[in-house]
């Protein structure tokens, strides 16, 4: 479970590296600054959550089923929020109309907020051996 949590965190923070070097070299020349800005928070989210998933995949703290269950809120997280950003920056451009997916936006950032507050409890509800 650990290498997953490294394998992912490390994927996503190399396409969070790789797409905001797109973000700023090359995606200001077909959008607006509106949507470079929405594009760079959504990298700006993934990133955040890649070292979340770095840092928890060190970390002996939790049980098997609580990192389970925070792998899949932040991937799915970070799937639906950055990559619904990334794919409505993009729409205009391809001549797509993908505002039916905006929905996918706020519900991946209720999945991020969730995985943080699950987090907290987890940690607060740990029994310390200690």
């Amino acid at each position: 479970m650990k290498k997953t949590f490294l394998i992912t965190g490390a994927l996503l923070g190399f396409l969070a590296v790789l797409l905001g070097a797109f973000g700023a070299h090359g995606l200001e020349k077909i959008v607006d600054d509106n949507a470079v800005a929405s594009f760079e928070t959504g990298v700006r989210y993934q990133m955040y959550h890649a070292f979340l998933l770095l840092i928890l995949g060190i970390w002996d703290g939790l049980k098997t089923k609580q990192m389970r269950l925070l792998f899949r809120l932040v991937l799915w997280g970070v799937i639906l929020f950055s990559c619904s950003i990334y794919a409505l920056v993009l729409a205009p451009t391809l001549s797509l109309d993908l505002k039916p997916i905006a929905f996918l936006t706020p519900l991946g950032g209720t999945f991020l907020i969730f995985a943080w507050f699950l987090l907290g409890y987890f940690v607060l509800t740990e029994k310390s051996t200690n």
